[in-house]
Formats: structure tokens, C-alpha cells, sequence
């Protein structure tokens, strides 16, 4: 072997740029369509070529990036396009040996020698022919009259792996001191779709198919031996149908794939040990092209998968690689993968994602790991571009790797621990009466305003469909979910381009608020809260419309004037109205008006409204809630004395909160919040309602012995108190006061208890409470983007009480600056604040003293300088959060200024 082939061998260039027969060459050409989609090839080819090159390193041809003079080497893509497309019109020569999915493998006559019309790029040696086996076709037939040699010569030329092959070619090449015959079988294999989907194939057991013959290892096609192709090509061809017939005999799954996972993992340990990894280039460039054809493969041809399964092997085996995680792969191939992963169809990842649900916690960690590197490394790589008219959304390399963590994101929801189907599906039959209730109230109160209006319904992700996995049913997941979030992909979020483009139809953009998994629950909150405001200003158009066409009175707003002495009954009052008179009023913007006072609601008015009204609603005196003392939660009364419209009014209190984004000072178990998103409460969710019985039930679980009915002495009846002290009791069984807990019904004994205390108990009262807070949120994105213990994070707020933040967050107006004298004493006195005292001066600058999704540093306050030294006291624009400030002389004065402030201060007026 000569210097440059040696060089040549070990680099892997050569080894991978021997690319695979193209997949859609026997694809029927018929129709002028068939036409333009073959002359867009041609233009690819092109393309590839003035890229990335044929692999050859001195190529002769001018128009290739592998030739020494190659001129259009620092010239842009869209200028490469411009020039491929003109090289196609003009007819010029193209290299056969190319980096897309459309070159053909040479024929043996061609390998042999360079010299007869060999093209510029074509290889002059078939040194790197290997043991063959019979070929799996991704495509049907080819109707074309080619001939029956070369289809033989085309099957017999593909290549395989199995972990016996690896480990004999590793031990000769160890021994021989040199690795290029290792390199060519590792690029010629992992380059080729179609040998890799036959590469560590199951067999079934005592099949003497599990290893080659030794026949079969040592046969090398002879160009010059006269044989009988047509007895060579029935004999590829029943060999063909023996690895088919193989394989239907291991009785797989449809959730299985026919690649030995074993094995696969075996041999990739085994190339892993090798010293120095001389194969990497190699690899890496033949997945490169691989990624590349197989994604114009599926691209144009959707049915591929259809007509050979076989094909996710390719995907399955790829993914099992060691060096996923690698500088190498993250920078060139990787990405590539997840695009062709991409075009998939619906079917086919979903089936990727049951089969990598078996594969166990750490597997999909290590997955998601990796694409949160690939992610990180574009943001961070194109760092001075985001936000120039260019943003996260628009690169194909983020988007496409956003994708496939979304087949790992059901994977791990589907092999996580999920509801029973019985669970589920008591769940949906309960869910479906609530929402047939609520439109046919919804629908009798938009008569005699305007035609009813059709709901805009929240859509179901495919992926959770297709695969019957829905987060909301699993609580614990392969991997928890915050796992998934990408951290600086949020920090470089524009949001409001992502919510434009959430209906966008483009593959080349995303949009993450379709795929939310990414997220932090302070951008999923501002997502939120673009779509409520957008649908808050379709309904001021839909008023002014109504206005014009019927002579209806114009209601832009959802306006409440209330008295603060009267708070509960204005409220409800109006509530009740208005719910009754069209419900579709209740998504308007609120507005808020004190009786008697001067202040505009830009929000500031809203939030003390909710804090009022949440105080006296939820006070024990009224019966509605009783309140658990050690948990400091209230939970419905079942005894309650009040009708469903109260329940429904302080659901629709609730949806409105979250709906106009104010946070409230409610203190409802988590899983209250589960059942409003259709869960039913479950023993594992007592805990929070009552401690002290779900230890007991838990001791009642844990206990073994046999004596376990004359320990506990417990029937299937309970007993409880309503809110006036009277003791009563329940059957939870048919007679079940006759009825003995015992060893074999204990369990049963404690899931109906926890579901009578949790749900039938209170059924009455919680489905008027959802009833009213679905009035609001049908139409909200809020079931879609946020789990059941975010949308407590939305309604109290974040438990993060970091005044630092808030004061890296703070800005500065009219004067003050983070330097000045004013500035750095009202911070010393804050940070000298009591827990009490910092929460009087955010209800004071804000209006409420709870902290907002995502901590203080979500929060813009901005301090503006008001006048010089005087007495007057700090003020404050709450819908703004803006704190009027006089420049006080010394710290003291500020001190006893802002304290009085903050601890005397009710209403609003005019400044």
C-alpha cells in the first residue's frame, strides 16, 4: 500500500465516501412530477458536490469541493445553490461518489479500473469488497429493464455487521498493526442505509443461520469468472428470503424491533477499547452521508418505512453509539441524524419511542443529555446572531433536535409508571359529561346576544395519541420532566416570535410552545399570557362587531364596580350575571372599580380585588371550606349548606385570576389542581389533605401479620364529622359495617377511602367549583402547556423570596441610578426588612405580596425619583410596579418614611 492510501485509509475519508445504491433509484418514473423530482436530485447531487465534496482528495474535477482547485470554496450556500442549479442546466460533469442519498455503488467492471471512462471521483481500487449477505431493499422492485447481473453484482455488494465480524477484524487488526481494513468496513457499512439495517439481526434460536458459512466469509466477486447470472441472482434471491423468513420467526411485537440490542452493545464496547479510536473520522463522515440520504429518502418517499420496517434499525443501532456526545459527532453528524429521525412518520417514532421505553431510565437520560449538548452548542456557537432577525426558532439544527427529544419525552412517559386503563377510563367518562354540561351552558347563554360561537379547542398532541401516554397520567417518568427543560434555550427565547409561529406550517421553523417539554414555567407562563391577550382582544373586536351589527350595547371590558364593605355580594353578584347572561363575557379583560375611588385599573385595582375577595371567601365562618390546621390547606366541606352557584362563583374567581394573570393567595391542596386538570384524587394525594389518616392507612398498609382484623378492628365503614362536630358514617361497601378488613382486602379498603374523602364525598361541590373555573380556561392553552403542580405555581406564585434578585432586576427612572445615594440606602434598608416587611412593600409597589413565576427577578419594578427632600411619604403606581421616591437626605428618614408606607396604606386615588 502506497503513503497516500495508507493516509487516505486511516483519515476514513475513502471509506466513508463509498456511498450506498440510492434508495429511490427503482422508484417508478412516471408523470412530469416524477420529472422535476428527478432533476431535483440531480440538482442535489450538484450541491453536495460544490459543499461537502466526493471524499476524494485530489479530485480532477473543477466543480468539486474535494479538487485542489476548486474555486467557490469560501463562497456562500445560497451562491453554491445558484451554481448547482447551473451545472445541471449545462450538463457538467459530476462526480459518481457522492455524499447524498442518490449515488449508486460501483459495479465490480468499474471498480477494477480507472482508466475506462472512469469518472474523476471513481475509486481504482475494490479492495474494500466484504463477505456479503443477502441485500434488504428499501424500495419496491425497480420497474426498469436493467439487468440481472447488476442487480446481483448491487445486492451482493452490500455490507454487514455482526459483533463476531467486529471482534475478528479488531483482534487481525490489532495483530497486523493497522487498522485501514477496520476503517473501510466501518465506513462502507455505516454509510449504507441498507447494510445497516441488516446489521445485528435476532435470530432465532438453533437457527444455523446466527453466523455466516465460512464459505460465505471467504467469497469475493470475480469480475472476470464467467458465471450464470441468472442461477447467482435466484440464489441471492432465496437467500433473501431465508434472512425474511428468519426473522418472522422470532414472533415479534409490534413494539420490537429485529436488531439484537445485546449484541449491538457488545460490539460498540469492543470498538470503544480500541486505542486512540482511529475509526471516529470515518464514522463520523459515513453517518454524515448516511443522514443525508436517508432524510431525501423519507422525504420523498413517505411510504418507504411501509414497505421495509426494517428501516428504524438504522435509527435504532445509530442511537446506541458510545461517542454520541462527542465534539465529532455533535458538530457533523449529529445533527444530520436527528433531521432524518425527523421525517420519520408519526408511526415510526412513536415505535421508536416504545422501544427505547425499554431501555430503562438511564438510556433516556444519556439520549437527552446529548441533544441538550447539541441545542447548547448551536446557542451557543451562534451567539451574536439571536435576536438580529434571527432567532432559535429558524435554525433547523435546534429545531430538529427539539424534535427527536420529544420521542425520548413519551418514551419516558410511556415506560414510566402510569394509571390503570380503568383509572383512565373512569376518569374520561366523568371528564366527558362535565364538558357536554358545560357546552350546553354555554350555548343557552349566548341566546339572544348573536349566534353561538364554536369554542376554539385546545389540540391533542399527536405523539400522546398515537402512543395513549399522556403526562397528566404518569407521575413519575423515566426521567422527571424538568430534565427535559433546556435552560439557555429559554434564556434566549424571544417569546413573542414563538407564539407567532405556533400555527405555522413551515418544517423549517418551531415553535416551543408545541413543544413545551423544553420550557421553564415562567416562559410557558408568558405564552400564556400572549394568547389570553390576544384572545382578550378578539373579544373587545367581537363586542364593537356586535355593536355595529345588531344594536348591542358595547362591552369591551368585564367591568365589576363593587363596594368595599360589600365586596362578596357586588362580586358574585355580578359574576352570577353575567355567567348566566353569556358566558363569553367572562374572557373580556377585567376591570375593577371601587366605589368611591378614583383609581384606573391597569391591573393594580385587579389585584387587590382577588386578595379581598379570596380573604373573605375563604374564611370558615361561611362553611364552604374547612381548614386543616397542620397542612394549612383549605379543602371543600362536604356538608356544606351552600348551593352549587357559590362553588361555581369562586371557580370562576379562580379561572379569572389566572386568566388575567394575578396571582392569589389561595391554599388548596395539589390536588385540587389535579382534578380540575380531569385526575381523580388517589391514596398517594391524601397525604395532602389529611396527614394524620394517610399514615394511618399507610400503617394499616404495612402491616403483615395475620391478626390484622383484631388489630385495627376495622369494618368497611368510616366514620366522619360534619362542620357543626355531629359524627356520621359511611358505607364504603354495600353492608359494609359487616364486613372485616382482613390481609386480602386491605387495599381495596384503602383505595376507597381515599376515594370517598377525596372525591365522592365532595363531588357535588367540586364539579360546580370546575364547572365555573372551565367557564374561563375551555379555551386557554392551559391544560396543554402545564402540569398540574405548575398551575398551583400560577395561582400562588413562587415560593423564592430572594430580594437580591429583585434588586439586580430593578430599573431606574427619573433621576435615580443604581449608584445613587438614595438608591443604596433604600436597599439597606430592605435587605434589614423582616419576611413580614418585605411582603407589605410588594403588596405596596405591586399590589399583591406573592412572588411571580420564576422568582423576584421576573418581576420589573422600577424606582423613579419623586422630587427632592421632603415629608411626604413613598408612593406607588401598582398596575405599573413603579415606587415613587423622594430623595430623602438620610437613611433614617427613608427608613421611617418607608415603613409607614408600607404599613398604612388601603386604596387608591389620584396623585
Amino acid at each position: 500500500m502506497s503513503n497516500n492510501e495508507k493516509t487516505e485509509d486511516q483519515s476514513g475519508t475513502k471509506a466513508a465516501s463509498i456511498v450506498p445504491a440510492s434508495l429511490s433509484e427503482s422508484r417508478p418514473q412516471t408523470g412530469d412530477g416524477m420529472k422535476r423530482a428527478a432533476a431535483k436530485q440531480q440538482i442535489e447531487k450538484f450541491y453536495y458536490q460544490l459543499t461537502d465534496g466526493c471524499g476524494r482528495e485530489n479530485c480532477e474535477n473543477a466543480h468539486c469541493a474535494s479538487s485542489p482547485t476548486f474555486i467557490l470554496r469560501d463562497q456562500e450556500r445560497n451562491i453554491l445553490a445558484l451554481k448547482a442549479v447551473e451545472l445541471f442546466r449545462n450538463k457538467a460533469q459530476l462526480c459518481e461518489v457522492q455524499p447524498s442519498k442518490v449515488a449508486r455503488a460501483a459495479e465490480p467492471a468499474q471498480a477494477s479500473s480507472s482508466s475506462q471512462g472512469a469518472s474523476p471521483c471513481e475509486p481504482s481500487t475494490s479492495a474494500c469488497t466484504t463477505p456479503v449477505k443477502p441485500v434488504v431493499s428499501f424500495m419496491k422492485p425497480s420497474s426498469s429493464s436493467s439487468s440481472l447481473s447488476e442487480k446481483s453484482a448491487s445486492m451482493a455488494s452490500v455490507q454487514y455487521l455482526t459483533e463476531e465480524k467486529i471482534k475478528e477484524l479488531v483482534d487481525e487488526c490489532e495483530g497486523s498493526k493497522s487498522w485501514s481494513k477496520f476503517i473501510r468496513l466501518i465506513g462502507s457499512t455505516f454509510n449504507n442505509p441498507e447494510s445497516l439495517s441488516i446489521s445485528f439481526l435476532m435470530q432465532p434460536e438453533g437457527s444455523g443461520q446466527t453466523k455466516p458459512s465460512k464459505d460465505t466469509k471467504s467469497k469475493k466477486f470475480d469480475e472476470d469468472k464467467d458465471v450464470d447470472e441468472k442461477e447467482d441472482f435466484i440464489d441471492i434471491q432465496s437467500k433473501h428470503k431465508n434472512n425474511q423468513t428468519a426473522i418472522e420467526q422470532l414472533n415479534l411485537s409490534e413494539d420490537d424491533v429485529s436488531v439484537d440490542i445485546a449484541s449491538v452493545r457488545r460490539a460498540f464496547d469492543a470498538l470503544m477499547n480500541i486505542p486512540d479510536l482511529p475509526f471516529i473520522p470515518a464514522l463520523t463522515n459515513a453517518l454524515t452521508y448516511l443522514a443525508k440520504g436517508v432524510h431525501i429518502d423519507l422525504k420523498f418517499s413517505p411510504l418507504i418505512l411501509k414497505q421495509n420496517p426494517q428501516l428504524l434499525n438504522v435509527f435504532v443501532i445509530v442511537m446506541e453509539l458510545p461517542c454520541l456526545s462527542s465534539p465529532e459527532f455533535i458538530e457533523r453528524a449529529f445533527p444530520d441524524f436527528c433531521k432524518a429521525l425527523c421525517k420519520l412518520p408519526l408511526s415510526g417514532q412513536c415505535k421508536l419511542a416504545k422501544v427505547w421505553a425499554k431501555f430503562g431510565a438511564d438510556w433516556v437520560r444519556e439520549r437527552v443529555q446529548s441533544l441538550h449538548q447539541l441545542i447548547t452548542v448551536r446557542i451557543v456557537n451562534n451567539e451574536g446572531r439571536w435576536g438580529r432577525g434571527y432567532h432559535i426558532n429558524d435554525d433547523a439544527d435546534i429545531a430538529s433536535a427539539t424534535k427527536v427529544l420529544k420521542i425520548l419525552y413519551y418514551a419516558s412517559i410511556y415506560g414510566g409508571e402510569r394509571d390503570s386503563e380503568k383509572t383512565i377510563a373512569e376518569e374520561k367518562a366523568i371528564n366527558d359529561d362535565d364538558e357536554n354540561l358545560q357546552d350546553m351552558l354555554q350555548l343557552q347563554g349566548a341566546v339572544g346576544h348573536s349566534e353561538p360561537k364554536e369554542l376554539r379547542q385546545q389540540k391533542e398532541d399527536p405523539y400522546a395519541q398515537q402512543l395513549n401516554a399522556y403526562s397528566i397520567d404518569c407521575r413519575k417518568p423515566l426521567v422527571p420532566y424538568d430534565e427535559f427543560i433546556n435552560e439557555l434555550l429559554n434564556e434566549y427565547l424571544d417569546v413573542e416570535t414563538d407564539y407567532k409561529y405556533k400555527d405555522d406550517t413551515d418544517d423549517t421553523k418551531i415553535s416551543f410552545m408545541n413543544h413545551n417539554y423544553i420550557l421553564t414555567t415562567a416562559s410557558k407562563f408568558t405564552l400564556m399570557y400572549f394568547d389570553n391577550r390576544v384572545r382578550m382582544f378578539n373579544e373587545r373586536r367581537s363586542s364593537i362587531l356586535q355593536t355595529i351589527v345588531h344594536g348591542l350595547p358595547p362591552i369591551p371590558f368585564l367591568r365589576l364596580q363593587v363596594r368595599r364593605d360589600h365586596l362578596i355580594d357586588d362580586a358574585l353578584v355580578a359574576l352570577e350575571m353575567t355567567a348566566m347572561d353569556n358566558p363569553q363575557d367572562l374572557k373580556k379583560q377585567l376591570f375593577i372599580e371601587f366605589d368611591g375611588e378614583q383609581g384606573l385599573d391597569e391591573g393594580g385595582v385587579s389585584k387587590e380585588f382577588f386578595q379581598l375577595v379570596i380573604e373573605e371567601i375563604f374564611n370558615i365562618d361561611f362553611g364552604m371550606f374547612v381548614y386543616n390546621e397542620e397542612q394549612n390547606v383549605f379543602w371543600f366541606n362536604p356538608t356544606s349548606f351552600e348551593n352549587d352557584g357559590q362553588f361555581t362563583l369562586i371557580g370562576i374567581m379562580l379561572g379569572l385570576a389566572i386568566y388575567n394573570s394575578t396571582i392569589v393567595d389561595v391554599h388548596f391542596p395539589a390536588v385540587v389542581y389535579r382534578k380540575l386538570m380531569g385526575k381523580k384524587g388517589t391514596f398517594e394525594d391524601l397525604k395532602e389533605v389529611d396527614t394524620t389518616l394517610a399514615k394511618s392507612l399507610q400503617e394499616l398498609m404495612d402491616y403483615t401479620e395475620d391478626d390484622i382484623d383484631e388489630v385495627f378492628m376495622q369494618t368497611f365503614q368510616i366514620g366522619y364529622k360534619d362542620v357543626f362536630g355531629s359524627s356520621l358514617t359511611h358505607d364504603l361497601k354495600e353492608n359494609g359495617n359487616q364486613i372485616n378488613v382482613t390481609q386480602e382486602n386491605k387495599k381495596e379498603f384503602v383505595n376507597l377511602y381515599a376515594d370517598f374523602i377525596l372525591n365522592k364525598s365532595i363531588q357535588k361541590q367540586f364539579r360546580a367549583f370546575k364547572r365555573g373555573f372551565q367557564m374561563v380556561v375551555n379555551e386557554s392553552p392551559l391544560k396543554t402547556l402545564f402540569k398540574p403542580e405548575e398551575i398551583e405555581l400560577l395561582v400562588c406564585g413562587s415560593k423564592e423570596f430572594d430580594f437580591s434578585a429583585l434588586e439586580q432586576a430593578t430599573e431606574y427612572d427619573a433621576g435615580f441610578t443604581a449608584d445613587h445615594r438614595t438608591i443604596k440606602h433604600f436597599w439597606e434598608v430592605v435587605h434589614e426588612f423582616s419576611d413580614d416587611q418585605k411582603r407589605k412593600l410588594l403588596q405596596f409597589t405591586t399590589g399583591t405580596d406573592k412572588v411571580p413565576v420564576g422568582g423576584l427577578s421576573k418581576l420589573k419594578l422600577i424606582i423613579a425619583r419623586n422630587g427632592p427632600d421632603s415629608e411626604r411619604l413613598p408612593t406607588a403606581h401598582t398596575c405599573f410596579n413603579v415606587l415613587l421616591l423622594p430623595d430623602y437626605t438620610t437613611k433614617e428618614k427613608l427608613q421611617e418614611r418607608l415603613i409607614k408606607a408600607i404599613s398604612y396604606s388601603k386604596g387608591f386615588g389620584m396623585l
